[in-house]
């Protein structure tokens, strides 16, 4: 009885009340605690961190609770992840929060706790709210503008409503009314920054000419220098939103593919270093520019030319190199290039080179446990292809670091003629096969050679380059 998930919760709540009601805190006393309990945990370890940097490796109990007391912890924003999710949590001074999820159900099972949880809580149900609320967003951008404007100042105008009314009830501070305003408005301000770039696309309409004058007056009262909010999603996502559509490019005929591409990631560029000041904001932004388009175009000479710019607006070194570390992958997987050399598990646990067995034709694609949809859809594609091109050898790379489960994974399944392997070292393969995207896919010619590093299996026409 003394382990139920019942009395372990009550424990830790006992605890931190006990501390949290502590009425002596000094002024410049910053102590904090952090606790909870992991359901279904999927490692050993939750990871604290601010502004992207982990500050604290916390370990799990054998009853899958942790805890961690703080000596001094400066308010603010944090994250905390449990790979591959994470969500965020915010401190004011001595608090002392416990949190319960299910990693099976992430999002949806978080429940704060403790001193500090009523606003965590807020904030929580309003991220929440805001997903469902994308799930159904995309037919208002078909609408006409009136139609449109009147749906989203509708849905804005409850939410301020609710945002106004818990400010008053919880009372919080103005540190953290930062982050729940910014939540409220950027995700408004995303969806005018998308309104005309979607309707365009879904429609066929342009309707940039027909937007009133005011359309994007709030745009003059965003500070875009907020060194706060430069990590937080609903900005950094409204900011990619508001670069998508300064950077676009009008008159898309002018230009192939690959010159559209350069073209409007460039322009992005320019527009970021004019409208940020602040250093790190500006850096941010830019390498989430960077690292976009470097793994989606594959043009070596454009390459060059956008990190030539990209290098002229960016002073963050550390982040430069891992541009760079991608730049050097991409270079590596030219056509005509051997596959980098990386090491393998198969099923008995032995070490292969990946030299060793792509010595011909291969299709050579990846999948994780954390990506089930992906995995079995994966594999019924590559089967069918098995079918219409047997010459080729199909070659499944699991990118997770357990033999037992993915051997155990595996064995729930039936996917007879694709050859299985794990990934020895994902940050390894990471660096010299530029895997950033779980549905890349390789293909490599009858002499092992790379024939197309970048392509997806669920391309609609995958098959022709199979040819």
């Amino acid at each position: 009885m003394t382990n139920s998930p019942l009395i372990r919760i009550l424990s830790l709540l006992f605890f931190l009340f006990l501390i949290s009601c502590n009425k002596d805190f000094k002024k410049d006393d910053y102590r904090a605690y952090f606790g909870g309990e992991v359901i279904n945990p999927t490692n050993r370890y939750i990871y604290f961190s601010k502004d992207g940097v982990v500050i604290d490796t916390i370990p799990l109990q054998k009853n899958n609770t942790f805890f961690v007391e703080f000596d001094s912890l400066a308010p603010g924003m944090y994250t905390f992840m449990h790979e591959p999710e994470y969500q965020y949590v915010f401190f004011d001074k001595n608090d002392s929060i416990m949190v319960r999820l299910n990693s099976i159900n992430f999002d949806e099972s978080i429940i704060f706790c403790g001193r500090g949880d009523a606003k965590n809580n807020y904030l929580m149900e309003t991220y929440l709210k805001d997903e469902a609320e994308k799930e159904k967003m995309f037919d208002i951008f078909d609408y006409d503008f009136k139609k449109f404007n009147a749906n989203i100042d509708s849905t804005y105008n409850k939410n301020k409503k609710n945002y106004l009314l818990h400010k008053k009830e919880i009372n919080w501070s103005k540190e953290f009314d930062l982050y729940a305003r910014a939540e409220l408005e950027f995700n408004y301000f995303s969806k005018k920054e998308l309104y005309p770039i979607v309707h365009k696309l879904r429609t066929d309409e342009d309707v940039y000419e027909k937007l009133p004058p005011d359309y994007y007056n709030y745009r003059k009262n965003i500070d875009f220098n907020n060194v706060e909010l430069s990590t937080y999603s609903p900005f950094v996502v409204y900011l990619s939103h508001l670069l998508n559509n300064l950077g676009a490019v009008k008159y898309h005929n002018h230009f192939s593919d690959v010159d559209l591409a350069l073209t409007t990631n460039i322009n992005k560029l320019n527009i970021a270093d004019t409208l940020i000041r602040n250093k790190k904001v500006k850096n941010s932004i830019l390498n989430n520019i960077a690292f976009s388009y470097l793994l989606e175009d594959q043009n070596m000479v454009n390459n060059q030319k956008f990190l030539k710019i990209y290098r002229k607006y960016s002073t963050d070194n550390s982040s430069k190199n891992e541009i760079l570390k991608i730049e050097n992958a991409i270079k590596l997987l030219k056509v005509g290039n051997k596959l980098p050399n990386i090491n393998l598990f198969d099923k008995k646990g032995n070490l292969v080179s990946s030299d060793s067995i792509m010595n011909q034709k291969t299709v050579l694609f990846f999948w994780t446990k954390e990506a089930l949809t992906h995995l079995a859809a994966a594999h019924k594609k590559v089967l069918a292809f098995k079918f219409e091109h047997p010459e080729y050898q199909y070659i499944a790379v699991n990118l997770d670091d357990d033999q037992k489960n993915w051997i155990d994974l595996l064995a729930k399944y039936k996917f007879d003629g694709i050859k299985e392997y794990r990934c020895a070292n994902f940050e390894d393969a990471k660096n010299k096969w530029a895997i950033t995207k779980i549905h890349r896919t390789l293909i490599l010619d009858g002499n092992g050679k790379i024939k197309d590093a970048f392509t997806n299996l669920f391309e609609v026409k995958f098959t022709d380059k199979l040819k």
